[in-house]
């Protein structure tokens, strides 16, 4: 973390919780700060299942790439709140399967920009790149991504726990919906968030917002389901996080109810 530009390090804000970095906490992961460390033991506190439900997200997008570039023979996909780097990250599951595969990642936090040559290693016939954007400014993500992205060809998009650093005011909604206009016939949508189903989840992101300096959202079900309208949703629809498709021998984790999911096309 000692090498990198002066006005990355500003934007570091050591000081205060970051959500990826505090998630990177909770996964297990070393890239990370003790006042993130910190935060993310009163969450543990209020709420010790955070964990295993950050496991289980990323599970669950490990699913969802095997699908999409398995079954649904996407060979582009757009991961948009990337996260700071660990095990199976998006390019490194598509790829395995095709390697031709091209990702574009996107992502705002300071951290995790500079750790984005490490998500820079491509297979040789696919293609990787990195975009310091916002999900709130969805023409320049797509104006960026066409540079790697062909995107008059499907793309799978990719958003995982990102809609809930949305601000109602923001209308996160329309922000999946604009990033879905610039994408043809035939692309896809995984998403899954937080529902504001659980007190004690609710309570342990109440005292995350008062520290952070980022929010989270928890929304409903019903809200979460809004983001998939007009598609045509993947069996088995959106879904406990741990119940989308679970791995052969592998039953639905029911604790995962604290999150939703689902996978869809665009007719």
């Amino acid at each position: 973390m000692e090498h990198m530009p002066d006005d990355v390090r500003d934007r570091l804000q050591t000081d205060r919780p970051h959500s990826a970095r505090v998630w990177n906490y909770l996964l297990g992961g070393k890239d990370n700060y003790p006042v993130d460390s910190q935060v993310g033991d009163v969450i543990l506190t209020k709420f010790p299942e955070f964990a295993a439900v950050a496991r289980l997200q990323r599970r669950f997008l490990a699913r969802a790439v095997r699908f999409l570039a398995g079954e649904a023979g996407i060979r582009q996909f757009l991961d948009i709140g990337t996260g700071l780097p660990t095990a199976d990250n998006t390019h490194e599951l598509a790829q395995r399967i095709a390697p031709e595969s091209r990702i574009v990642y996107v992502d705002n936090d300071p951290l995790v920009l500079t750790h984005a040559q490490a998500l820079l290693t491509s297979s040789p016939e696919g293609a990787c790149a990195y975009i310091d954007a916002d999900v709130r400014d969805p023409e320049h993500i797509l104006a960026e991504a066409s540079h790697t992205l062909d995107l008059s060809r499907p793309v799978a998009l990719t958003m995982l726990g990102i809609m809930g650093q949305v601000a109602d005011a923001d209308r996160p909604a329309d922000l999946v919906s604009a990033l879905l206009a610039g994408l043809p016939s035939g692309s896809y949508l995984a998403l899954s968030d937080g529902t504001d189903t659980n007190e004690a989840l609710n309570t342990a992101v109440e005292i995350y917002n008062g520290q952070s300096a980022n929010t989270y959202h928890l929304r409903s079900p019903r809200e979460i389901a809004s983001y998939f309208e007009g598609l045509d949703l993947v069996e088995p629809g959106v879904v406990p996080t741990g119940a989308w498709r679970p791995d052969p021998g592998q039953t639905a984790q029911t604790m995962a109810e604290v999150a939703v999911c689902g996978v869809a096309r665009k007719p």
